[in-house]
């Protein structure tokens, strides 16, 4: 890596709608929720947020509609600590929405509308060629055109920044992608649909990672929810255990560790320290309501720590 530990963000931007329920409704059932929320979200933003609070150098390519809310992101975002002079105006198309359930376990089920998102094209990967160059490190998502992602990810190996890759929304990949990702942290599912192995052991788990390694990535963190993260790099793995914690909500735990994780590792933390630092973050992260809400400082993340001992 580069010294100056610059980061990128490349991805999504949506307006969260979420109800809080009992139960998730059957088909042809209604369940009246307890608690509504509107919040901030996109994976890619709220990896990008997670990113700003704890610390990180980091610039956020992404698009936004021609409405209000698209103005009060950008605000929000910047005063986040990120940088949004590539954050793109869509005319004529709304940003992105997210409807989201949670249920009383803390568990989330989600529709999306990509709106604005979907106008992350190519050709505006192309004129932030300079900003994904400049960086230390790319972190995408696949909320985004998968060809932006694959030409941003062409336009980082060229320049030497590595690419970090969370695949998800689970999606079948190309070799061509795949090769190109030095970090991959898929969860569980996402690890099932890229290698087809099912994972629910630690076994399991270290028989996807080699499938990944096999396609050319040298790190792959596979998230497994309270179980910690199943950590292979250049085919040794070991799983590394979260921290206990009582989860109200799941929404942005995943998006919080990716942001967390990468921030470390552009601090030349090893990447034990690395995934620690992000289980700490995406812990804080499920005792509270929302996405963007949620996400922590890096004080409080730093205090989390000193707390565990």
């Amino acid at each position: 890596m580069k010294n100056t530990g610059k980061l990128v963000v490349l991805g999504s931007i949506n307006v969260d709608h979420i109800v809080s329920l009992v139960q998730f409704p059957r088909p042809g059932e209604t369940v009246t929720g307890n608690q509504y929320q509107v919040a901030f979200g996109g994976k890619g933003a709220n990896q990008a947020v997670a990113a700003g609070r704890s610390g990180a150098d980091i610039a956020f390519i992404a698009c936004v509609g021609q409405d209000d809310m698209g103005e009060r992101i950008r605000q929000q975002l910047a005063d986040d600590r990120i940088d949004v002079t590539p954050l793109a105006t869509v005319e004529g198309e709304s940003t992105g929405v997210a409807l989201i359930f949670v249920n009383g376990e803390g568990e989330n089920s989600i529709g999306i509308y990509s709106g604005a998102n979907a106008a992350l094209t190519t050709d505006l990967v192309d004129k932030q060629h300079q900003v994904i160059a400049d960086a230390d490190a790319l972190l995408m998502q696949l909320e985004s055109p998968l060809d932006s992602v694959l030409a941003a990810a062409h336009i980082a190996r060229q320049n030497q920044t590595q690419v970090i890759l969370n695949p998800a929304p689970a999606t079948e990949l190309s070799d061509e992608l795949l090769s190109l990702v030095d970090i991959i942290t898929p969860n569980e599912t996402e690890a099932q649909t890229l290698t087809g192995v099912s994972v629910k052991t630690d076994n399991d788990a270290a028989k996807a990672a080699q499938v990944l390694h096999d396609k050319g990535i040298g790190s792959v963190l596979i998230t497994l929810g309270q179980r910690g993260v199943w950590l292979s790099e250049q085919g040794k793995g070991q799983r590394i255990p979260g921290f206990r914690v009582e989860a109200i909500d799941t929404i942005a735990a995943g998006d919080t560790f990716n942001g967390a994780l990468i921030t470390a590792l552009l601090e030349n933390k090893t990447m034990e320290q690395s995934v620690r630092f992000a289980h700490a973050a995406a812990a804080i992260a499920v005792t509270r309501h929302g996405a963007q809400p949620s996400v922590p400082w890096r004080d409080e993340i730093d205090h989390f720590l000193q707390a565990q001992g």
